[in-house]
């Protein structure tokens, strides 16, 4: 069985950041493998280790700038990986539906029998991209699954999810399927120097819209970012300054104001 793992590239903000327009200064962003959907590749690999996965393959959406992180999937036991990206994604800010679309063509290449990937990203948070695509491609579903085996004579996923309220579900999966995974599904793995090699001359089929068979309409995206800024921080905190008797007196004062009383 083949299986893909979408994998996404997310920007943290050093703790000091300035924004630039509608976004956080590049400059102050530090780029890495979602943590989610670092799960996700470690299921996709032990699935090939166990003999059950012939081929594990990662795509993403990204800039060239996101081969680095991709490439941490191929460093981990990936095969292969595709990275998709346009000029049209740089007009502006990429919903679901675009993200969908563009994993929708990828999956009608690639043809897999499992789609793996995080429950949601770090960034965005929508945790909605991959029942979205489950819905598009025609695939059975489960989301927050943490934890889960395959049988691939039988075409089914055992499947653990949790979810709200602390309710825990068992459920089985009828394969080709497309599954969101929860942090704690598995231990992901560091990626070795020998794979981090290995990866450097493993294939990243980087494909742009044409590629693909999609134009600049179908990845337009219904949501733009209109506006960033820094929320304004009012406090009235005091600082007590003084010796022992005095903060104890001034503390004492404080607390008189506030109502609290002995």
């Amino acid at each position: 069985m083949k299986v893909l793992v979408t994998v996404k590239e997310v920007a943290e903000p050093d703790d000091d950041f300035a924004v630039e327009g509608t976004d956080i200064a590049a400059s102050d962003l530090e780029y890495d493998l979602n943590e989610w959907d670092d799960y996700a590749v470690e299921a996709a690999v032990q699935l090939a280790e166990a003999g059950i996965a012939d081929e594990v393959v990662a795509v993403t959406i990204g800039p060239e700038r996101a081969e680095e992180t991709v490439r941490m999937a191929l460093a981990k036991g990936a095969d292969r990986a595709v990275r998709v990206w346009d000029e049209a994604f740089e007009a502006g800010f990429a919903d679901v539906a675009a993200k969908v679309t563009a994993f929708e063509a990828v999956v009608e290449t690639e043809d897999p029998d499992l789609v793996l990937g995080g429950v949601q990203a770090a960034d965005t948070g929508f945790g909605a991209t991959g029942v979205a695509l489950a819905e598009r491609i025609g695939f059975e579903h489960a989301a927050v699954v943490n934890d889960l085996e395959v049988d691939d004579d039988a075409g089914v996923a055992h499947v653990h999810r949790e979810l709200e309220g602390g309710v825990e579900e068992l459920t089985d999966v009828d394969l080709p399927a497309v599954l969101t995974v929860q942090t704690g599904l598995n231990e992901p793995r560091y990626a070795s120097l020998r794979g981090i090699r290995q990866a450097q001359r493993k294939e990243i089929d980087a494909k742009d819209l044409s590629a693909l068979g999609l134009s600049v309409e179908d990845v337009e995206s219904s949501l733009a970012i209109t506006s960033m800024y820094e929320p304004e921080s009012e406090s009235d905190a005091e600082i007590i300054e003084g010796d022992a008797g005095e903060t104890a007196s001034r503390l004492a004062e404080v607390l008189r104001e506030k109502g609290v009383g002995a």
